[in-house]
């Protein structure tokens, strides 16, 4: 029992010594400034004479422990926090192309696979682009005889159910256009996709780091422009 009582004071004894020991460790700094007018001032805290203006904190043999900066203006504070922002934004940007790179490498081994996926979405495109024109034609077989009909009426007002189905025929082809308009749209979209995919995995392929190959918005924008003239025949 005596034993662990001396146990216990020693070590009550050494955790005081060592707390006035960081005690008097920190109270040997000494804040430092010079205000506006050029008079220097010491302490052994902040300054209030300096509050607006950098501090010099030193150890107890006069060398640079640390600089206090003075506080940010509204317009610095605005600055500081939308640099931080970018900051969080290109951290995250950076873990989403990491992230987006490992799984282009999951999902293309190889770039045979690559091509095989690229041709899969430009046939369902392309299908549907058929069926498309082969309506057009077929709008344009319904429409030939309504305008034979229509030339008896030279001059004239056309009867209104003939008015109607011309109308009704015109519409279809109208939409039929637009639909086709869009897949061709299509078609350079989702090639600027593959485009810029491949241009990353070619990089990655070769060993670059998921991550490294650059922003997604760019690669894209980059085989857009490159891809353009080979939208056509694919």
């Amino acid at each position: 029992m005596k034993e662990f009582v001396k146990s216990a004071g020693l070590a009550a004894l050494a955790a005081l010594l060592l707390g006035a020991s960081a005690f008097a460790t920190a109270q040997t700094l000494i804040f430092t400034c010079v205000d506006a007018s050029g008079k220097r001032f010491s302490s052994d805290r902040p300054l209030i004479e300096c509050s607006g203006r950098e501090q010099r904190v030193l150890n107890s043999d006069g060398s640079l422990n640390r600089l206090l900066p003075p506080p940010m203006t509204p317009d610095e504070r605005a600055a500081h926090e939308e640099r931080e922002r970018r900051t969080a934004a290109d951290r995250i940007a950076k873990i989403e192309a990491a992230r987006r790179d490992r799984n282009l490498l999951a999902r293309y081994p190889n770039e045979a696979a690559h091509e095989a996926a690229r041709t899969a979405a430009l046939d369902d495109i392309r299908s549907a682009t058929r069926t498309s024109q082969a309506r057009l034609v077929a709008l344009a077989a319904e429409r030939k005889p309504l305008m034979v009909e229509a030339e008896f009426f030279a001059g004239k007002a056309l009867p209104a159910k003939l008015r109607g189905q011309l109308d009704a025929i015109d519409a279809a082809v109208d939409a039929q256009k637009s639909l086709n308009a869009n897949q061709q749209a299509e078609v350079v979209r989702l090639n600027a996709l593959f485009d810029a995919d491949l241009g990353r995995l070619r990089k990655l392929w070769a060993g670059a780091e998921p991550g490294s190959t650059g922003s997604l918005q760019a690669s894209v924008a980059m085989a857009a422009s490159a891809s353009a003239p080979r939208n056509a025949a694919r």
